[in-house]
């Protein structure tokens, strides 16, 4: 009896396309958060290059992102920090571990990660999705503020009980991260059916460059390119060292330089819905 090898699709063949197809996904991030950055991420959303977004529903401005909400493809930005000294936000739960002396979330990661109780960062998660889902959001995937989710395996299984749970894709930075973090977070989910995109790495303010290389020499697979959009206002100038970066990457997601630059790198954009799709299709298979 000869032996069958198992062929393995890969995610750009389970989205129907070829397997050296390039698919890209643009997302406008931290809707929600602001006015600037929620009037951006739509707009981007509507009238340029964005293909997806992520809203932070910890954020002052999520209950009117909720109220301009039209379908968009949006994810949620589970989010355990709040690193801005001017402007802060906090947990929706009770959770006094996830706060730190100024009432808002930790500012940086080694305070998360030193103080947190795990079962408060769980029903915190679990309330910001589900929240989400309440307001009439149709969510598509999930991320982590400041990868906060992914870096420690114990927060890690937070994100993947989630994305389990609600049958969701999630973003995951590249091998890299992962080698850095010390575990192997990409098999974990893979190994749960959870679907990610092949390619991506985080750069937050003054993205253009970064974007333009990657568009330049995209690899086959799926890459996504997060940009952190927001109107010239006096709101985010105020408030946000990098505002100037988040300006312009508006700017980029308008621009008829970035529309052509996606054409001519040869790739089909997509959002996570259909990366939603096809994992959904897989794990009910099974």
């Amino acid at each position: 009896m000869s032996d069958t090898v198992k062929v393995v699709e890969s995610l750009v063949e389970r989205l129907g396309h070829p397997p050296d197809a390039k698919l890209v996904i643009v997302s406008a991030d931290r809707i929600g958060t602001t006015h600037s950055s929620t009037a951006a991420g739509y707009q981007a959303l509507r009238e340029g290059a964005a293909t997806t977004g992520t809203i932070v529903m910890p954020g002052v401005w999520a209950r009117h992102a909720a109220e301009l909400y039209r379908g968009e493809d949006l994810g949620v930005h589970l989010t355990l920090n709040s690193e801005l000294d001017c402007f802060r936000w906090g947990p929706i739960t009770n959770a006094p571990s996830l706060l730190d002396g100024d009432g808002g979330f930790p500012r940086t990661l080694q305070d998360l990660w030193d103080h947190a109780d795990l079962d408060e960062v769980r029903r915190e998660c679990r309330a910001q999705l589900e929240r989400a889902v309440l307001w009439g959001f149709d969510v598509t995937h999930l991320t982590t503020h400041m990868a906060a989710l992914q870096q420690r395996p114990e927060f890690f299984d937070v994100l993947m009980d989630l994305a389990v749970s609600f049958d969701l894709p999630v973003r995951l930075e590249g091998p890299e991260a992962e080698a850095n973090a010390g575990f192997p977070f990409r098999s974990l989910a893979q190994s749960e059916g959870i679907v990610f995109p092949d390619h991506f790495r985080l750069v937050r303010g003054d993205a253009r460059d970064h974007v333009f290389e990657q568009l330049a020499g995209l690899a086959p697979g799926v890459t996504e390119l997060s940009l952190c959009p927001a109107l010239d206002e006096p709101e985010i100038h105020a408030i946000d060292p990098s505002a100037s970066g988040r300006v312009d990457d508006l700017a980029l997601a308008l621009s008829r330089e970035m529309a052509d630059l996606i054409e001519r790198s040869g790739a089909v954009t997509v959002g996570y819905r259909a990366l939603r799709s096809a994992q959904r299709r897989a794990r009910h298979r099974t």
